[in-house]
């Protein structure tokens, strides 16, 4: 079961400042930059597969979690300094992670904290996976750094490290993802956008502390429903799938804008006029952006992505009992769990400003009616009312 103190580190990310030395337009998190890294890994991945590569996708989803949670145990370390001990201590410093987080990891189960374990310590474990994760981090940050340049243009050292992050992205031109971002600027245009949702708040009429975004919200429900998916040992396609579809639940909202909760719930028939026009701006303006052969499955994660559905004759179906489906074979999505995951993350956002102080009479209201619908869901898989009650009194 999923701890408590591992939710915490998890939302911990989105109070942990990037490029704080530096002079920045907004304030860069780091929970926003895995999450753009995990989707430009799964971007580079899919230039490989389409190029006829074989790719374990759930050691590279599970790569991509395991370095966001040494990230976060590492968190107080500036990253030229990160990277000088890695190359000295890397053992030793992934130990002692690997000690402070095995009570978490152990509690998963289906020896998630070996396989973590293996990744931290073994070189050689998903080395191709991790080829990507690397990449990607690369990219992300260069994303980052430029939009910050042109405001710290006049620092000592910028320009030393301005090149270093071109060298290093340089490194990764053997991956046909780089250099099809690289020269395609619609493919990079994907890229670019996903980012964007960093700009994008949640609860955009309520002050809170942490102030997620939708990018930072969509990692975090990601991440639950892969744990949740690997404490109830479903088949590798819906491990892939419910991972995925969460990470790119809320892609229409860069298009479409976050549109609160009451708004959509206060006129009948609001809720479907708005997914209509979120389909036909994912239609005309997400999917260009992207190789043809990546439609359906884009589509497949975030059309109808609370529904529970399989792929039957090629086509999208939805199902009452997705259990029945635990096979490969229907490439089946766990939309009803991804729901969960979304209003649990959302509980726990409106539950970690209440316990700073910073409340306010829509977030208090916002709690108990999340806890009051989803929390007492009868729920046989896992113990849905422990991860709420975690932080019923907190």
């Amino acid at each position: 079961m999923v701890t408590k103190d591992l939710i915490l580190k998890i939302f911990s990310a989105a109070n942990i400042l990037r490029w704080n030395d530096h002079i920045r337009p907004l304030d860069f998190f780091e929970i926003d930059k895995q999450a753009h890294k995990i989707i430009i890994a799964y971007i580079l991945a899919k230039f490989e597969e389409s190029d006829k590569k074989n790719i374990d996708w759930i050691k590279l989803i599970e790569g991509g979690i395991f370095e966001f949670f040494q990230r976060i145990m590492l968190t107080d370390l500036k990253p030229e300094i990160f990277r000088e001990i890695m190359s000295k201590k890397e053992t030793e410093l992934n130990k002692w992670v690997l000690v402070n987080l095995k009570d978490n990891l152990c509690a998963i189960g289906n020896d998630f904290s070996k396989r973590c374990e293996n990744y931290l310590l073994d070189k050689d474990y998903a080395k191709f996976e991790r080829r990507f994760l690397s990449a990607a981090h690369c990219l992300s940050t260069r994303w980052e750094f430029n939009i910050i340049y042109p405001w710290n243009s006049m620092l000592y050292g910028i320009e030393k490290t301005k090149q270093e992050i071109e060298d290093t992205v340089a490194s990764f031109e053997d991956l046909l993802g780089i250099r099809k971002l690289l020269i395609n600027k619609k493919y990079y245009g994907f890229l670019d956008l996903c980012g964007q949702l960093r700009f994008q708040q949640r609860w955009a009429q309520v002050f809170r502390i942490p102030k997620t975004t939708v990018l930072g919200h969509m990692l975090t429900v990601a991440i639950f429903a892969y744990l949740l998916s690997t404490e109830m040992n479903v088949s590798t396609a819906r491990k892939y799938n419910n991972f995925y579809s969460s990470l790119f639940h809320d892609l229409p909202e860069i298009l479409t804008k976050d549109i609160v909760s009451p708004v959509k719930a206060s006129i009948d028939g609001l809720d479907d006029i708005i997914k209509q026009y979120e389909n036909k701006q994912v239609d005309e303006k997400i999917l260009p952006l992207i190789p043809e052969s990546w439609h359906k499955e884009i589509q497949y994660f975030i059309k109808d992505e609370f529904s529970d559905k399989i792929i039957e004759n090629d086509l999208p179906k939805k199902v009452k009992n997705i259990d029945n489906f635990n096979d490969d074979k229907y490439n089946a999505i766990d939309g009803s769990l991804i729901e969960l995951c979304d209003k649990f993350c959302a509980y726990v956002e409106a539950s970690i400003s209440i316990k700073y102080g910073i409340s306010s009479p829509i977030l208090i209201k916002a709690k108990k009616n999340l806890y009051d619908k989803y929390a007492l869901i009868n729920n046989k898989k896992f113990n849905l009312k422990q991860l709420y009650n975690y932080f019923e009194v907190f």
